[in-house]
């Protein structure tokens, strides 16, 4: 999952973004408004998480521009401005979620991942399919009960497949979520990554649940014939 963290506090905006790095997301950073909202008409970020006083365009100002062509892509504010009317007027403007500063980060945590997971399923932590479990929390991923010993990479391949089961996702909608942006669709690193998990899942299972059809990409979970 590919997060965009907007701050204008440097040294705050980069604990965060450490933070969720190392919970296995993609993190860019951003401290300006007018920056941020460049970025998200160029960029695709699976959640934004914006604070409302930026320098040259306010973060109501970047949220409500970002919900006139793009009402999917999910929107966590982090403000200090923690009055009702505040919350009241962020959620209105199209924000998902609101969580007031000082906050504590397991709890920003959170929010991220029912965020990022509401799409497919609100309910539970664990992303399922077959004999596959990923586990949003723990980011543990098992195969038949026995835990995988994934890379980095190889998980956020895993959670995106799991996430969008069921549908191809192509080699490029992988690079928009699961890399940073400093790879391109045609590097052969994607194909590397790719190809250790299916190992791994076929060493565990007996066989090979991702499926790739040239020209459609890669899927896992309800294969359509």
């Amino acid at each position: 999952m590919r997060i965009l963290v907007v701050e204008d506090e440097e040294s705050l905006c980069n604990t965060i973004a450490k933070g969720l790095h190392l919970s296995g997301y993609e993190v860019d950073v951003c401290f300006d408004g007018k920056e941020a909202w460049e970025l998200c008409t160029t960029e695709v970020f699976d959640l934004i998480i914006l604070d409302l006083n930026l320098p040259n365009m306010n973060g109501m100002e970047v949220l409500r521009r970002i919900r006139q062509g793009n009402p999917e892509t999910k929107v966590l504010i982090l403000s200090a401005r923690s009055q009702i009317k505040d919350k009241v007027d962020g959620l209105d403007a199209g924000a998902n979620d609101y969580l007031a500063k000082p906050f504590h980060f397991e709890e920003l945590e959170a929010r991220v991942r029912s965020l990022t997971r509401r799409r497919f399923v609100q309910d539970d932590v664990c992303l399922t399919c077959e004999k596959i479990s990923f586990d949003t929390k723990k980011r543990i991923a098992t195969a038949n009960g026995q835990a995988l010993n994934l890379t980095r990479k190889e998980t956020g391949i895993l959670e995106y497949l799991l996430l969008y089961q069921g549908r191809p996702i192509s080699q490029e909608e992988l690079v928009e979520h699961v890399w940073d942006g400093s790879v391109n669709c045609f590097s052969n690193s994607i194909r590397v990554h790719i190809s250790a998990l299916r190992k791994k899942l076929r060493s565990v299972l007996g066989y090979d649940p991702v499926v790739n059809k040239i020209g459609e990409g890669y899927w896992i979970g309800g294969v359509p014939k």
